[in-house]
């Protein structure tokens, strides 16, 4: 490959091109411009405008809300529950639980009185 200017026709640069030389600077070039559309994105503002990026401030605050969304969620399960038993209570359909058949042997005290 030989550039030439229009001018004077005189021979600016020349280049010996083989298959592998053009690969190897195509690759070059590929990966040069991989890795500085990824620097500009990870060390500039543009990495805020990516899906599910965001400041360490509204991750941490997106963790304070769930843990509090969690907490919330079982309040309210086990209002429900209580709930649904008070229900229960009021409309006089009480469940029976097998009672516990075995003879305890409870002392008696004995009280001094004076």
């Amino acid at each position: 490959m030989v550039v030439i200017n229009d001018d004077t026709f005189e021979e600016v640069i020349t280049f010996k091109l083989t298959r592998l030389r053009v690969y190897i600077a195509a690759s070059s070039i590929f990966v040069l411009l991989i890795g500085l559309t990824v620097a500009l994105v990870a060390f500039t503002n543009l990495r805020y405008y990516l899906p599910g990026y965001g400041t360490q401030s509204q991750r941490k605050a997106l963790v304070q809300y769930k843990v509090k969304m969690d907490s919330l969620e079982l309040a309210s399960r086990q209002k429900d529950v209580y709930l649904d038993e008070l229900k229960r209570v009021l409309s006089g359909e009480l469940r029976t639980f097998p009672r516990d058949t075995t003879n305890l042997q409870i002392p008696e005290l004995e009280i001094e009185t004076q």
